[in-house]
């Protein structure tokens, strides 16, 4: 017999309450005190449409991250300046409602410094997302090669004078986090890797080995660096995401 089970694999929408909230808090218009509350009504409501629809495993929609993979940068020193820019450039293309989109990788875009990890990145998200389910909670992670799109051999030779040097320090604040969640109670979390489809678009391809990589390499050790991530977790499930 087989059993199939559902979980949401990307970010939910997040909702204009939220969005506005957010633009508040960054003009100095709202306290984060007040922001957290809009923030933690947002997850509620994440966390009732999954339940609702019968999933197994809920997620909190990533409400919380401006970007699927923007708790890194935004709990770690040494990314420099990012927006999230940082995380749509290139070119998008859609329907009528929404038509096609250009954007310039930022020119700033680069580590600066060695990372430094001021707090955990996801544990407040599991922790609140635990309390208010019954069902599988599920946290979601970036792959450590996505990380390739921050190293520049201009930036970011100071603190991390090649690629390798910089995404070996990636992977330890990413299995450290791994053991952090699992001490918590984690049984499930959810490596995000698109950019190794994307590896598929010649363009984007080019710039990936413009970081010093070629594809191959790229996806061989790509996938060694997730499996340092993923390590000897035996009591957790690690999902991929594509």
């Amino acid at each position: 017999m087989i059993t199939a089970r559902t979980d949401v694999v990307g970010s939910l929408l997040r909702p204009p309450k939220l969005l506005r909230a957010r633009e508040r808090l960054q003009a100095g218009r709202t306290t984060a005190v007040e922001f957290k509350a809009v923030e933690d009504r947002a997850v509620d409501e994440a966390i009732a449409l999954q339940e609702e629809a019968g999933l197994d495993v809920v997620t909190d929609g990533e409400q919380r991250r401006l970007s699927f993979q923007s708790q890194l940068p935004d709990a770690v020193e040494g990314f420099g300046e990012w927006d999230l820019q940082a995380f749509l450039w290139g070119d998008w293309h859609g329907d009528e409602r929404v038509s096609d989109r250009s954007q310039r990788r930022p020119r700033n875009l680069g580590v600066v410094g060695k990372l430094r990890r001021k707090r955990f990145l996801s544990t407040e998200e599991f922790t609140y997302l635990r309390d208010r389910t019954t069902r599988i909670p599920k946290i979601t992670l970036p792959s450590p090669s996505l990380w390739a799109n921050f190293w520049s051999a201009e930036r970011s030779s100071g603190a991390y004078p090649t690629l390798d040097s910089f995404l070996a320090d990636v992977v330890d604040i990413l299995r450290e986090e791994v053991e952090e969640l699992a001490r918590l109670g984690a049984r499930y979390i959810q490596l995000d890797a698109p950019h190794y489809a994307l590896l598929l678009d010649p363009r984007t391809r080019n710039f990936y080995e413009s970081r010093g990589w070629t594809a191959d390499r790229y996806l061989q050790q790509g996938i060694e660096l997730d499996n340092a991530v993923i390590g000897d977790f035996p009591q957790v499930t690690f999902g991929f995401h594509l």
